[in-house]
């Protein structure tokens, strides 16, 4: 974990898709320090007018190529939190060529008692993890 859940606009073709998700699990286990395996995305893909991503007064724009990554994770730090940010970009940048006012990332933080990964077992509290 944590769970990352991707919603991109429409048009992009299955290796695009899989490289975004390889690159940002990846980024995710060097600066969250997460073990390998610990691996929950899912993307959702949307018609334009379905997703209306300002720069929030910033002074830039953005293209019909913007993706949200949207992540819910156990309590991280500050500077692991901008480091997942700062690389993310910059290998979806030079991997991809997507540009960097074009990704918009948000982190919800929770605790351990808020995950069950199966069997309705919250396996953090009941040292199974």
């Amino acid at each position: 974990m944590p769970l990352m859940k991707i919603d991109m606009i429409k048009g992009r073709n299955e290796d695009e898709i899989k490289e975004i998700l390889d690159i940002s699990y990846q980024v995710m286990l060097e600066t969250f320090h997460a073990p390998e395996g610990d691996r929950y995305q899912i993307v959702t893909q949307h018609e334009p007018l379905e997703m209306q991503i300002l720069d929030t007064g910033l002074g830039f724009e953005r293209t019909d190529q913007v993706i949200v990554f949207s992540l819910t994770t156990r309590p991280r730090t500050s500077e692991e939190k901008q480091n997942f940010y700062s690389q993310l970009v910059k290998e979806l940048e030079d991997q991809l060529g997507i540009k960097p006012e074009d990704v918009m990332i948000n982190l919800t933080v929770n605790s351990d008692e808020d995950w069950s990964f199966g069997f309705g077992r919250a396996q953090f509290l009941t040292g199974e993890l």
